[in-house]
């Protein structure tokens, strides 16, 4: 009885459709006549289908495609092959290869149990391969990307009907230039070893203009890394090495001032271990993974937490770059990671004060003077300004304060002058700020969550230059009226949050970013645990 209720599951698993499945069952029926299920199997497709009734995305592909084996019949060495060859380039990934064990001994045609163990790790490496190893949020909740994936039922038939299968596996992979140039770097197509046989750089604070035979060192160590700077005469730190040096600043995560002090002669030197690049490398190949199916060659915004960088990036160029300041290291104050559509770009905003800034910071303020925060209005349900003397702060908690606070628009408003709308559950958006010197540090975590802008105007007026020929006077009429005037972005424009502390610049150097909020570890480890469950 098990066997008939497991086929049952299998034949009926896409919502008991009559027309598409079960005509691969060996059924004929005519169009738009509905057609009793088949009753007849034989014990393989009986075992086959008990085999894989728990695992839906294998029982989808089975009881669509007549309970036929893939790795069994007249294909299963092409196709076993395939398999082999592809996950064999797991390590080409920053995938453990031991994700991928597959038993060395060749499916027996009627073990229904090989069959399906095999077919396991092929909807393993389809779904590795289209949308990542690891769910983002369970590495940390601020982690609040959604991964597409195509149908894995859809993407096995494919494979199946493929002409050349090993190929069709090796293509799911992402072809983005950043994650060709990330499995580069982790393979070793970008090495920054450097012999140890090279004299050693002397430690000290070097900067343009200097003289003296310590530069020599410093020169042949960053040649050898791949970072040269010829000169007339090399004991002169002159601007090309200068140059030279910020690039290898950025690829091993240091400030990238050109200055070569203590930190940057001791990369130099080989005192510090590359572990921690790698361990970025891999991160950053299954942050690439999770956005698969994202577009990255259209128009998008593209925000890189950790760099401090704004930037929008059009046929994979990049088009306009500014800096930013996010949220601050405060788990309740980071900045998420997802990706959305911006909406409107609005000028002169007014800012609707976030509930929890409103009772964590200013009701406690307004309970010891009710004139405190003077240039916030406190607004009831309705929207309409309370007066301060008619409210009883004392009486209310965080919990029960029923008012909301809100600033209108003006220079020295919290959101500035302009802000970028992608309306998302977690209130986050892009502004412009009236504290501009916070944007001259080299680390700029300090906001509640947004994102501020450096340079916002500029900003607005790349992003309406699609609708305007002349988007400057689009953009000053709206500020010229003392009111908040929302301008529809058309078409919208995809917006990209994303945290890479390793990721290739225009010409494929990896440069590094400090993990200001600790994702990549447990990232990382959850990334070699996955690897030891085969």
């Amino acid at each position: 009885m098990r066997g008939w209720t497991v086929i049952a599951a299998i034949t009926l698993i896409l919502g008991g459709q009559s027309a598409v499945a079960q005509p691969r069952l060996g059924l004929a029926p005519a169009l738009g006549v509905a057609v009793a299920p088949r009753l007849d199997f034989s014990p393989e497709e009986l075992a086959l289908a008990e085999a894989a009734a728990g695992l839906p995305e294998l029982a989808a592909y089975y009881g669509a495609n007549g309970l036929r084996p893939i790795f069994t019949g007249e294909n299963a060495v092409k196709l076993r092959s395939a398999l082999i060859d592809a996950t064999a380039t797991a390590p080409q990934h920053g995938i453990p290869a031991s994700r991928y064990a597959l038993d060395a001994r060749p499916a027996d045609a009627a073990d229904a149990r090989s069959e399906v163990a095999q077919a396991r790790v092929l909807v393993r490496y389809m779904r590795d391969m289209t949308g990542g190893m690891i769910r983002p949020g369970s590495v940390d909740p601020l982690i609040k990307r959604e991964v597409k994936r195509p149908p894995i039922d859809r993407l096995i038939r494919d494979f199946v009907q493929s002409p050349d299968p090993r190929q069709f596996l090796l293509d799911l992979q992402p072809r983005h230039p950043a994650y060709l140039a990330l499995q580069r770097a982790l393979t070793g197509g970008q090495a920054l070893a450097i012999p140890a046989d090279l004299p050693r750089a002397p430690e000290a604070l070097w900067r343009p203009g200097a003289r003296g035979a310590g530069i020599v060192p410093i020169r042949a160590r960053l040649e050898a890394a791949g970072f040269a700077a010829p000169a007339s005469d090399p004991q002169v730190y002159d601007a090309a090495l200068a140059d030279a040096v910020a690039r290898y600043q950025a690829a091993v995560g240091l400030p990238s001032d050109g200055v070569a002090g203590p930190k940057t002669i001791a990369h130099l030197n080989g005192d510090v271990p590359q572990d921690g690049r790698n361990r970025a490398i891999v991160v950053a190949l299954e942050r690439m993974r999770w956005m698969g199916s994202e577009d990255l060659d259209s128009r998008h915004v593209w925000v890189n937490i950790p760099e401090y960088t704004a930037r929008i990036m059009e046929n994979g160029a990049e088009t306009f770059r500014t800096r930013t300041v996010v949220g601050s290291t405060d788990h309740d104050r980071q900045t998420p990671e997802f990706s959305d559509q911006m909406e409107h770009v609005v000028v002169n905003p007014r800012w609707n004060v976030p509930r929890s800034i409103t009772v964590k910071e200013y009701l406690p303020k307004l309970q010891a003077n009710r004139n405190a925060v003077s240039h916030l209005d406190v607004v009831d349900g309705n929207g309409r300004v309370v007066a301060r003397d008619r409210i009883d702060f004392g009486r209310y908690t965080a919990a029960n304060f029923p008012y909301r606070m809100r600033q209108k628009p003006s220079d020295d408003n919290a959101l500035g002058l302009v802000k970028f709308i992608f309306p998302n559950p977690w209130n986050i958006y892009l502004h412009d700020t009236p504290t501009k010197h916070l944007f001259q540090r080299a680390s700029r975590a300090y906001s509640h969550g947004c994102i501020r802008i450096g340079d916002p105007f500029d900003l607005a007026h790349a992003l309406l230059s699609r609708q305007t020929p002349d988007p400057q006077a689009m953009f000053q009429r709206a500020l010229s009226r003392d009111d908040e005037v929302w301008l529809k972005l058309t078409p919208a424009v995809p917006v990209h949050l994303v945290y890479f502390t390793a990721f290739p610049d225009a010409d494929g150097t990896i440069r590094r970013f400090e993990d200001v909020y600790g994702r990549d570890a447990p990232l990382y480890d959850a990334i070699q645990k996955a690897g030891l469950d085969s």
